[in-house]
């Protein structure tokens, strides 16, 4: 710890605290005995009382401790910071407890998330699209703003496998966590965001940075009648044509454009999906058999 304190200048040292599986401790006869001894109610308790040695040591240090939410279950001390990543509302308990927190919501800005849809995206298990990391709100509703140092988003990497695939992962989505935290909440506006965005895309493209276009790609949702299933498609921009077919052809602008729910036709195997600006095609193909359609039915 000391030679951490060492290499880096700043207030705080994380030391994580998230995702402890209280397995193993619960078998264990020394912990149990640790309990005892110290009066230890739960594995949470257990967990707290570990961490608070580890604070005396990163204090010792000249250093605050911060940690995962996760910490806050089994009691910490006033000097404790707080990175909130379970949701939002770990933060805005810590916050009105007295205790300076980092705001790092899973549904907000874990960036190591799918940003399009399934059918153009390497499966991870959730998704996060640009219009939702663009409403993330370091200082929520109910939390005491005196005590939120800001926002964090986090690209986890054990499924991200090369540079190329981080930018990809990146950006833009890291253009509407900055905005979120960087800029006063009144004014923020999607349209004047999006037009930025595409902006810094033709810097990327001159740049050789990869990007995800998912933007341009509609929002795919099912819903089910009876024996009948139906296809609803959401752009997440303005200015957007969509055109689909499900006879297994590729569609472009001469296909009917859609403006409604699709009904899946019954003989139908596989839907295709395009999106164009004009009479360029600006979205990728979008490919989904239909057996995946009828698993999205919510």
């Amino acid at each position: 710890m000391g030679e951490v304190a060492a290499l880096f200048p700043f207030e705080y040292i994380h030391t994580g605290g998230d995702e402890a599986p209280y397995t193993f401790w619960e078998k264990s006869p020394a912990v149990k005995q640790l309990m005892q001894r110290e009066g230890i109610k739960d594995m949470a308790g257990v967990q707290s009382y570990f961490g608070k040695r580890l604070e005396k040591i990163v204090l010792s240090k000249g250093k605050k401790m911060m940690g995962w939410d996760e910490i806050l279950e089994g009691g910490i001390t006033p000097t404790t910071g707080l990175m909130s990543w379970r949701g939002i509302n770990h933060g805005i308990e810590a916050s009105k407890s007295g205790h300076y927190v980092v705001m790092s919501p899973t549904n907000y800005v874990y960036i190591d998330y799918m940003q399009g849809d399934l059918s153009t995206e390497p499966r991870v298990y959730s998704s996060l699209r640009l219009n939702q990391v663009y409403k993330f709100d370091p200082i929520p509703e109910g939390a005491d703003a005196r005590y939120i140092l800001g926002g964090q988003a986090n690209l986890w990497t054990e499924q991200i496998y090369n540079i190329r695939q981080v930018e990809y992962m990146t950006w833009p989505r890291a253009f509407a966590v900055a905005e979120s935290v960087w800029s006063p909440k009144e004014k923020k506006e999607w349209d004047r965001f999006v037009s930025k965005t595409e902006d810094h895309f033709v810097r990327f493209d001159y740049a050789k940075t990869k990007y995800s276009p998912a933007i341009y790609d509609p929002i795919v949702s099912v819903k089910r009648d009876g024996e009948n299933y139906y296809v609803t498609l959401t752009p997440e921009i303005k200015g957007l044509d969509i055109y689909t077919s499900f006879d297994s052809s590729t569609p472009d602008n001469f296909y009917p454009k859609y403006k409604e729910a699709q009904l899946i036709p019954k003989d139908a195997v596989v839907m295709r999906i395009i999106t164009y600006r004009g009479d360029r095609p600006i979205g990728r193909l979008m490919t989904i058999p239909v057996e995946d359609l009828k698993k999205r039915v919510r």
